[in-house]
């Protein structure tokens, strides 16, 4: 049998990456075993349902929103790499009195709505240099996305998984039994062409025209413009459909609707949107808001969201020019 290598071995073995940003990784590693457990418990825990508070998103949170952010909180502050951090579910940044080093975005229970069913939830984050001659603001977290050091995300499922990139390509760690990440997916690579896409179809008639074209054209199946049958796939959790779309290739849309047509897209682009992003693309995906590269976007607030068209690079040109 074939000796895994762990998440310790492979980030010792990175040697293009700052051994800073390889301790935020492992704090982040470490709570996410912390997480995954909570997770896991469930109802014995009494960590399900609502915690009757409404967030910064104007969301209602979970109790496990809570739970998880705190986690993640802690550990990250007690990492000396790590100046500041910023969470979908905090109003502002928080600073932890340091210079230099690194800031963590995170996502700490990314479709969380799903928990209370069993669906599968995960973790996003991000991490972004941070200014050496201060304590970090609001503005230095404002960084387009191809700025990012380091991403990923994981999925509480079936299995508990690690996707990561540092400084090149995509790797996957599969949580053991006794804690430990082990390497199951070297060099993760996204497919150009696919037959499956995810969209919530039924906000299909509030859907920008080139965004129905495009899933017209799929529905049409053999008898239409694109010549083949298409599956269509929706978790209505964004971590769940994205490692999908890594294992088997694939597209993801959460496209503008005319619901609030004041808000340029549902997915936040600091904790969501530009993590996954720099993923697909190391991945040889691509990921955009439906025209623009999502990692060439420049932040103009902390809780900005966007559109997010990503996966299958093919795909996700023809939804560009539809």
């Amino acid at each position: 049998m074939t000796t895994l290598i762990d998440l310790a071995g492979h980030l010792a073995a990175e040697q293009t990456a700052d051994e800073a940003v390889k301790d935020v990784v492992a704090v982040i590693a470490a709570a996410c075993v912390q997480i995954s457990r909570v997770v896991a418990s469930g109802a014995i825990s009494g960590s399900l349902g609502a915690a009757g508070q409404i967030n910064v998103q104007d969301e209602e949170q979970k109790k496990l929103d809570i739970i998880t952010n705190d986690i993640l909180r802690e550990a990250l502050k007690a990492c000396p790499a790590v100046a500041g951090l910023a969470s979908e579910e905090l109003e502002a940044i928080e600073t932890a009195g340091r210079k230099g080093g690194f800031l963590v975005t995170f996502d700490p229970l990314d479709g969380s709505s799903n928990i209370d069913v069993n669906v599968s939830v995960g973790t996003i984050f991000s991490i972004l240099p941070a200014p050496d001659d201060r304590e970090p603001n609001e503005q230095d977290f404002l960084l387009p996305g191809r700025q990012q050091v380091a991403a990923g995300y994981v999925v509480y499922g079936p299995q508990t998984m690690l996707v990561l990139t540092l400084s090149r390509g995509v790797f996957g760690f599969t949580l053991s039994a006794d804690g430990t990440w082990l390497m199951t997916h070297d060099a993760v690579a996204i497919s150009p062409e696919t037959a499956e896409f995810a969209i919530n179809m039924s906000n299909q008639r509030h859907w920008a025209e080139p965004v129905r074209r495009y899933i017209e054209g799929c529905l049409q199946g053999k008898d239409g413009p694109r010549g083949k049958n298409f599956n269509m796939r929706w978790v209505a959790s964004m971590v769940a459909d994205v490692h999908r779309i890594l294992m088997r290739g694939g597209i993801f849309l959460y496209p503008w609707d005319a619901r609030e047509p004041d808000k340029p897209g549902k997915l936040r682009l600091l904790y969501e949107a530009n993590p996954m992003a720099l993923i697909v693309e190391r991945a040889g995906g691509k990921a955009t808001d439906g025209q623009t590269a999502i990692l060439d976007l420049q932040p103009t607030k902390l809780h900005q969201r966007v559109p997010v068209v990503l996966g299958s690079a093919n795909e996700v040109d023809r939804v560009s020019a539809a």
